[in-house]
């Protein structure tokens, strides 16, 4: 199954892509489904019920929200953040939703979205069962959707099928020109055909799109990533929930802008890398405009990593930056196809490991390193966050996610210039990684995957 890197890099909104991101898709997807169907203008009365992680975390992470905005017919990558506390606001007073902005249907909120936490879906954690009803309250349609990770949705009836054609705009069906499942794979073809892995990816999304149309998309990624990081430097306050996390970032930033004697302290560089960590994860944590990369909860690594190729890697340019991401992307890729990118189903080695190898992976191709040393580089980045849980204190993506962004990123930018002094020979493949990891998670007890029952999330309460 051919999945773009674009894919792995959406444009959303905070604080989970797999809690916020997916059910918001999962939610518009099931109103298409009436569409096709000749269904909608028959419906009255819907009814969602959120399973495992979705429910033991659905309200830290937004997740109820999400749902009645995707019913609505928004996207997390169009739709106005400002405007999704007047929206959610008018469904609760009013207990009417706009189906697809085209009929009001009867919905509350505190009985029409159920919270199962107990129900542990065997194909994965994160699902959702919409039922639709008619007036007659006889019901018409219904639908299981599941939210894997990274923003991607899978529909019951699909998973068995090749490829997932409601989980992306693209012709999932078309050939890529070097198909690959693993890493192993990759690096033979870039040996065979003496490319680059960003140079092979870029011939892999010509399948779907021009080649100025990539790299377009490409600079927008890297320029939002930029504009991500401003954002959460200058934003103050608090942020959303029952925490009241003061934000960090900015005055961090003010402190690290009066600091300029590198002399006296060479390690201002890795502040600097932290504050970039910290803005883009509290952007996220925020609910405002993030970028998956590959997750939610992981979005201000990847950005702290490329600021600081920006700022501090000699000969920095727009080249070395789409290298940077197509790299990290196809990184992200082999994840997402042999393990897994959730929180919910492996832990946060699901998420903030894989950012840190992708982000890895990224730097080092970014100044010239061959297939072997950036797969050293993705190797080490995600070796050092095996079996790391995923226990956010009352199911928000604060505590301990902020700072584990901008660990990650410090450690990102070390696994690759450790890659950059060696030859790229090492014991541990990045494929012998990737599957210990998918084998970890699935070892790790259900508390400590994003249900907020163990770990961090229950210690911080009962102290």
């Amino acid at each position: 199954m051919p999945i773009s890197i674009f894919d792995m890099f959406r444009v959303g909104i905070g604080p989970s892509s797999s809690h916020t991101v997916g059910p918001m898709r999962a939610g518009k997807r099931f109103v298409e489904e009436l569409h096709q169907q000749n269904l909608l203008m028959n419906c009255d009365h819907i009814v969602v019920q959120l399973k495992g992680s979705l429910a033991a975390t659905g309200k830290g992470h937004a997740t109820d929200q999400a749902v009645m905005l995707g019913l609505m017919g928004h996207l997390p990558d169009t739709i106005e953040v400002a405007s999704i506390a007047s929206f959610i606001d008018q469904i609760q007073k009013t207990k009417q939703l706009l189906l697809d902005q085209t009929k009001f249907i009867s919905f509350d909120p505190e009985a029409d979205i159920q919270f199962h936490p107990e129900v542990q879906d065997p194909y994965h954690t994160n699902a959702m069962e919409f039922y639709a009803f008619n007036d007659k309250n006889e019901m018409i349609f219904t639908e299981k959707i599941y939210s894997p990770g990274g923003g991607f949705i899978e529909a019951e009836s699909e998973i068995h099928q090749s490829n997932y054609s409601k989980s992306s705009h693209l012709d999932l069906n078309k050939n890529v020109k070097y198909p690959f499942k693993n890493t192993k794979e990759l690096l033979e073809i870039c040996r065979q055909e003496k490319m680059s892995i960003a140079e092979l990816i870029f011939q892999n999304e010509l399948t779907w799109r021009s080649a100025e149309e990539i790299e377009e998309k490409l600079d927008q990624i890297a320029h939002l990533m930029h504009e991500i990081i401003e954002s959460g430097l200058s934003a103050q306050g608090v942020l959303p929930g029952d925490l009241k996390v003061k934000r960090r970032a900015p005055t961090l930033y003010q402190t690290l802008s009066k600091a300029t004697n590198f002399n006296k302290d060479p390690l201002l560089i890795m502040d600097w890398i932290n504050v970039w960590g910290l803005a883009a994860a509290e952007e996220n944590a925020a609910g405002g405009r993030v970028i998956t990369a590959p997750t939610n909860g992981a979005s201000g690594v990847i950005p702290a990593v490329l600021e600081y190729y920006r700022q501090y890697v000699e000969g920095a340019d727009v080249k070395g930056i789409q290298n940077f991401l197509l790299t990290a992307g196809a990184i992200g890729l082999i994840y997402k196809r042999n393990a897994s990118i959730s929180g919910a189903e492996v832990g946060c080695q699901g998420e903030i490991g894989v950012a840190c190898s992708m982000a890895a992976a990224g730097l080092a191709a970014s100044q010239g390193a061959t297939v072997e040393q950036i797969e050293n580089a993705a190797e080490i980045g995600m070796e050092h966050f095996l079996g790391l849980t995923c226990d956010p204190v009352k199911g928000q993506v604060q505590i301990p996610c902020i700072e584990r962004n901008a660990i990650a990123a410090v450690k990102a930018i070390n696994a690759s210039r450790m890659a950059l002094r060696g030859d790229g020979s090492h014991f541990i493949s990045l494929d012998q990684v990737v599957r210990t990891m998918l084998i970890t998670g699935k070892d790790m007890q259900t508390k400590y995957k994003e249900t907020s029952l163990g770990g961090l999330a229950v210690s911080i309460v009962e102290c």
